[in-house]
């Protein structure tokens, strides 16, 4: 992947507000997801200092109100109507993967930047518009990938990309949720559980984080996939519960990734990658952080700051402030595009059995 420099980031923010307070348009409906860790992160943002709300059902306003207080300026039921009214910085759209297109083109049209929950469409097609229209009015188009501002996620980018482990070789990733969700019928209802609305299922869902990551901290784009989908579980949904895909990055390095709900409960992350002169790992469930070097024959850890925010949090503090110019953003248009490609090249290469490229 392309090491972009500030000023190529900054090149898509505007100048720095003569105020460092933002006006947020919150899009979403009933069942909006993760829309609760939105709230909290929009409430203890301090540069968003409005927010409008808008949800075509109304369901959410009750809740909206209450964890935004004085925060919440108005609610609406449609985007044209929010925008006729008022012009906020920031569109953060947290909807169904079928219906966010729509929402995300008027977010633009309205000179918004945008955070998109995750996969945000329901194939790569519906989605470069929009990310040709962010480049073309130089605006934020970012998918909530939120790992992207983890301290520890940083930290592994710094030490792969200063060089230190030398040339990348290869990497191996899983991340694996829990089972248990998958056998509740009313997760069988959801739409998260239906191909049609939501693109598919663990891959696209949680999957995406880490392949994600992979391009995020190697610094390398994914250009070919092969692997395989299954629901394995046996489920009656028609969305994936498992995935095993492996990948060529543009360095020529190697890897793969497990992606399933096989768990009763809790999730097991894991990310290694290994180089000519060493490695460097992130495991949820033992040491966060962990490199080894070849030339001091040690292995170093990495103690994240005690009292972190929640990565959403976090995340939706960094969108904020990129709207207003004030940092560069974590996440360009093309990246967000390119990462949805990835998947859905994936999906492709588990239902023809054939190597998938992307470009």
């Amino acid at each position: 992947m392309e090491r972009r420099t500030f000023a190529q980031l900054a090149a898509f923010a505007p100048a720095l507000a003569a105020s460092n307070r933002a006006g947020v348009a919150l899009i979403t409906h009933a069942g909006g997801p993760h829309l609760s860790a939105y709230i909290e992160g929009l409430a203890r943002t301090e540069e968003a200092e409005k927010v409008w709300l808008c949800d075509p059902s109304g369901a959410t306003e009750e809740s909206v109100r209450k964890g935004l207080g004085s925060k919440l300026a108005g609610a609406f039921r449609s985007p044209g109507d929010l925008f006729a009214a008022h012009k906020p910085s920031l569109a953060l759209i947290t909807m169904e993967a079928k219906l966010a297109p729509p929402a995300i083109n008027a977010a633009l049209d309205a000179g918004c930047h945008v955070m998109a929950e995750k996969p945000a469409c329901v194939s790569a097609r519906d989605f470069a518009p929009l990310a040709e229209k962010a480049e073309a009015r130089q605006r934020h188009l970012m998918l909530a990938l939120a790992n992207r501002v983890d301290p520890v996620m940083r930290e592994a980018r710094r030490i792969v990309q200063s060089g230190a482990i030398g040339k990348l070789y290869g990497a191996e990733l899983h991340i694996i949720a829990d089972q248990t969700r998958l056998t509740r019928p009313e997760y069988h209802k959801t739409w998260t559980a239906q191909k049609a609305r939501a693109g598919g299922g663990h891959l696209i869902w949680l999957g995406i984080h880490w392949l994600d990551l992979a391009m995020y901290i190697s610094g390398s784009r994914i250009t070919q996939v092969a692997g395989f989908t299954g629901n394995v579980g046996g489920q009656p949904i028609d969305t994936e519960d498992a995935a095993t895909i492996s990948f060529r990055f543009a360095n020529g390095a190697l890897g793969n990734i497990t992606s399933g709900y096989y768990l009763d409960r809790g999730k097991q992350l894991f990310l290694k990658m290994w180089g000519s002169e060493g490695w460097v790992e992130v495991d949820d469930t033992a040491n966060p952080l962990t490199w080894y070097t070849n030339q001091d024959k040690q292995t170093h850890r990495f103690k994240p700051p005690a009292g972190a925010e929640t990565a959403y949090t976090a995340y939706v503090r960094h969108v904020v402030r990129a709207s207003l110019g004030m940092e560069p953003p974590v996440l360009s248009p093309a990246e967000s595009l390119y990462i949805l490609k990835t998947i859905f090249a994936s999906y492709a290469a588990a239902e023809n059995g054939r190597v998938q490229s992307i470009s």
